[in-house]
């Protein structure tokens, strides 16, 4: 069965062979995650000895929903296959990522993200160049004002100083914690919020069933993959219908989450002409990076 790689979070690139790549950290280790056409995605620690490999689990679309309402959207989702996401090895990096998301589209924050990293990250250099990090917690802290109009982040200055200052204190403690417990955790840090700290405990644990579920994102590809369903039209109707889809299990509401967006990413980038098609060879699948 084939399988699509799901390119969500704004650090995927395009590498120099045409696929996605992408550098992470995990347990203070740099590691490139590379999407090769015969082999998948293949991650290999970068200057130094990883311990454990970062998680990139498979989801199968025999954990979709089953249900009647669902089937519209299922159907169209199935077609990808097995979806696998590199989970964010990164709890600082998830917080850095779903902040830059607030108020602006996801296309500017995609390139606010990178700006961000290119500006004030570590740049390491990999087998596919020379890749950056998010700017440490340390780093923030100690910019000043105009760092963050340079790189276009002035709105988002007071957030991701007090997220620093919040990780800083907490974060061996919030690593322990589950995702709905980290999710209020989150929420207490000054300008995160309910929306944010949802996104980044999705990210960082992997589960999609505690993502928020009314995002533009999830309610775009769902209209996109079912345009003849009648969605609700705001945010907190549309969640509400889209756990009903899955019946409230939280197997298929994570799968549900996911596959839609995986598929947005596809049609996203299938829609500019930089999809990769299915290799006939290995049935994978991975989107170019934007």
């Amino acid at each position: 069965m084939m399988t699509s790689l799901t390119i969500d979070h704004p650090g995927w690139l395009t590498g120099t062979s045409g696929e996605p790549v992408r550098l992470v950290t995990h347990e203070g280790v740099p590691w490139l995650a590379e999407w090769q056409p015969a082999a998948g995605l293949v991650l290999r620690p970068v200057g130094a000895e990883g311990t454990a490999t970062p998680s990139a689990p498979r989801t199968a679309p025999q954990e979709l929903p089953n249900t009647r309402e669902a089937a519209p959207v299922v159907r169209q989702f199935a077609t990808l296959g097995i979806v696998q996401r590199l989970t964010n090895p990164s709890l600082w990096d998830a917080i850095t990522t779903a902040i830059l998301r607030q108020v602006v589209r996801a296309e500017q924050a995609r390139k606010l993200y990178r700006r961000w990293c290119a500006d004030h990250g570590r740049t390491i250099d990999t087998a596919v160049g020379p890749l950056a990090l998010a700017p440490s917690p340390e780093t923030v802290l100690g910019l000043p004002d105009e760092a963050f109009a340079e790189a276009g982040t002035a709105f988002h200055r007071t957030a991701l100083r007090a997220a620093a200052t919040a990780y800083t204190k907490h974060q061996a403690a919030w690593a322990q914690l589950a995702p709905e417990d980290l999710v209020k955790a989150l929420d207490e840090v000054p300008r995160i919020g309910p929306w944010t700290a949802s996104a980044i405990a999705a990210d960082y644990t992997g589960d999609f069933s505690i993502y928020p579920h009314g995002d533009l994102a999830v309610r775009t590809w769902a209209r996109r993959a079912a345009p003849e369903f009648p969605f609700p039209g705001t945010d907190r109707t549309f969640a509400a219908r889209w756990r009903r889809f899955a019946d409230d299990d939280r197997t298929q509401l994570h799968a549900l989450t996911l596959f839609a967006l995986t598929w947005g990413s596809h049609a996203r980038t299938d829609q500019h002409e930089h999809a990769a098609p299915p290799d006939n060879r290995t049935g994978t699948r991975a989107d170019h990076g934007s």
